[in-house]
């Protein structure tokens, strides 16, 4: 296929990210200022996604759909609007039911894209969006920091409703902590408005343990957003566990590791101007040859099961704990198809331990993001007085 007359390059063009960057752009913005298992993913026909997952008590689909980048191709080219409403709407004949997006990817324009495209279809999805980036209500600007006050809150969930055409968000994540507003003061905002009927459920994304706790304690939290895949398994570390102790779903951005574990970034790649990849520790020329193992590793065992690299990846994630919705993004109908396609892939115990051990094996250099976008994660909120 075609992107507005640009040809797709092979399997993953490094210049269109397939990995679902849920606040990479936003995160660097706001710094600035402060196919199935036996077909692969070239048969349309096995793309289906038949299987079922719970967040919390919330079902989905197993596979998501990431509707970031579908305002634009990550820093590069503006994808065909019609295209990426019919990308998810072909998502959804095949099977997927669970949609994230945001109020601060576009800004406003992914809400009003997602919006339009499951109109048809509005009460059999799921559907997110998120607050907490210091984004203008009427025009979209993004200001610097944050902001979580319960008043603001509730304006923008009115603004997400109209661009989102709906009664109601089923699943509202606090994009990041606020290190300015208890966690009880944005459960009481959200409180509010799921007995108004206008949120269903609740999140966060990327916040510190502490926090988790005391939100889930004063309103329970249906499921955490957080980076996680092969190239970065830090939830591994206590984020899960805290997940699977108090019932909460996990929901893995970014779980292709913004393309790179599709293999379509090898050393002789070179990231374009504005891609946050080329400012990152982990593809820089000292680091890259070495993470580029997982890539052979993912290789190896998408022959093992006749499957691509993409499926290989988010299958392992899915593999993990059976709580984790993986939400690759895309903006390639193929990648779509191909993306669902590693729900049909399974691993024996065997084969997972074997896999696991071999990831574990696998040190990937370089930090993930740059020191002034990890300051917005793990973030405790401040107690209330």
């Amino acid at each position: 296929m075609t992107n507005e007359g640009i040809p797709t390059i092979g399997r993953r063009s490094f210049l269109g990210v397939a990995g679902g960057l849920a606040a990479v752009p936003i995160l660097v913005a706001a710094s600035s200022q402060a196919s199935a298992q036996a077909g692969g993913a070239s048969s349309s026909t096995a793309s289906s996604l038949d299987g079922r997952r719970k967040l919390g008590t919330l079902e989905v689909s197993s596979v998501g759909i990431g509707v970031q980048n579908m305002h634009r191709t990550y820093q590069t080219t503006i994808p065909s609007r019609p295209e990426m409403i019919n990308i998810i709407r072909t998502a959804h004949e095949r099977g997927v039911t669970f949609f994230d997006t945001a109020e601060a990817y576009g800004p406003h324009e992914c809400e009003r894209i997602l919006g339009e495209a499951i109109a048809p279809f509005r009460d059999k999805v799921v559907i997110t969006s998120k607050f907490g980036w210091n984004i203008d209500l009427e025009t979209g600007e993004r200001r610097p920091g944050l902001i979580s006050r319960p008043d603001h809150i509730k304006l923008a969930v009115e603004g997400m409703l109209k661009r989102l055409r709906t009664d109601r968000i089923d699943l509202l994540y606090q994009h990041r902590v606020d290190p300015e507003v208890p966690i009880e003061d944005v459960a009481g905002a959200v409180k509010d408005l799921i007995d108004q009927g206008k949120i269903l459920h609740w999140g966060l994304s990327e916040m510190g343990l502490k926090t988790l706790r005391r939100a889930h304690a004063a309103l329970p939290v249906t499921a955490v957003q957080s980076e996680y895949s092969m190239l970065w398994r830090g939830p591994e570390d206590e984020v899960l566990s805290v997940c699977e102790e108090l019932g909460i779903g996990f929901v893995p951005w970014s779980p292709l590791g913004v393309g790179f574990l599709t293999g379509a970034i090898d050393e002789r790649t070179r990231f374009a101007e504005g891609d946050i990849r080329g400012i990152e520790q982990r593809f820089s020329p000292e680091n890259l040859p070495a993470n580029l193992t997982l890539v052979k590793l993912l290789g190896d065992w998408a022959d093992r099961k006749q499957a691509t690299k993409a499926q290989i990846a988010l299958a392992w994630l899915m593999a993990q704990k059976p709580f984790i919705v993986p939400i690759p993004g895309t903006t390639q109908m193929a990648h779509m198809l191909e993306n669902i396609g590693a729900a049909a892939i399974s691993f024996t115990p065997e084969e997972i331990g074997e896999l696991n051990a071999a990831v574990a094996a696998i040190e990937v250099r370089g930090q993930r993001l740059p020191d002034s976008v990890l300051a917005f994660s793990n973030v405790e909120a401040p107690e209330k007085k």
